[in-house]
């Protein structure tokens, strides 16, 4: 069994309130992605980790990339992520990569993965008719909110869960519903699989999988990897 990894990276992180697309800010020292890279490459049984650039990106060259031995960046990113994503997986099928190879989509802004879930999700997943996501229980009360912000209602938190990344799923299957899928709808890469009539398996993530998104994120995700540097210093 094959498995790859696949970043798409192509986006702008509007919400952090920066200049610079938010997988290259500083985090620790180096750029967000770089760790998230780090984590991935720490997971022997990926073959290869793929990124996703933006063909005008000006800020991957900036930064060394040498300790990652299996990365291949692809300068296809497409306007959205569901584009970035189709885009890598055409220009791996054109290159000749197998369409039944598992490939974990995963978010650039999610440094503080841990490897260990991601070895164990390929271990759960490999045999699997159609794959499936790292995902928590919501665990907060949920709100629907009405006109000027009024709560209309509780929503129900049962049965209810969080995604996360990675997602993993076969190349072509993904491809396929991805292109004949494509929408508004699309948040994610088990929603195409949904779309298509698919039912993806949900595998335990980590409240630690954190995806930053808001400036306010970083300093949390700074704190989750010192945190992870004690742990594996003190074994």
């Amino acid at each position: 069994m094959r498995a790859l990894a696949l970043l798409p990276a192509a986006g702008s992180g509007s919400r952090m309130n920066s200049a610079t697309p938010k997988q290259y800010l500083d985090l620790n020292g180096q750029p967000l992605i770089w760790h998230t890279l780090a984590a991935l490459h720490a997971v022997p049984e990926l073959d290869r980790i793929v990124v996703v650039i933006s063909r005008e990106d000006e800020w991957w060259d900036g930064s060394d990339w040498s300790a990652f031995t299996r990365l291949t960046v692809l300068r296809c990113g497409g306007a959205s992520r569901a584009l970035s994503v189709l885009n890598g997986l055409l220009a791996l099928h054109d290159a000749g990569e197998p369409a039944d190879d598992w490939v974990l989509v995963h978010d650039a802004a999610r440094p503080c993965l841990d490897p260990a879930l991601v070895s164990d999700m390929i271990a759960r997943l490999g045999d699997h008719p159609v794959g499936g996501i790292l995902a928590v229980p919501v665990a907060d009360t949920l709100k629907l909110a009405g006109e000027k912000q009024a709560i209309a209602r509780t929503h129900p938190r049962d049965g209810l869960w969080q995604a996360q990344t990675p997602q993993m799923f076969r190349l072509g299957p993904l491809a396929d519903c991805l292109r004949a899928g494509m929408g508004p709808d699309i948040t994610d890469e088990a929603s195409a699989l949904e779309k298509a009539g698919y039912t993806p398996q949900l595998v335990m993530g980590s409240p630690w999988n954190l995806k930053v998104t808001y400036p306010q994120d970083l300093q949390l995700a700074s704190l989750i990897l010192a945190a992870h540097a004690e742990r594996s210093a003190h074994g």
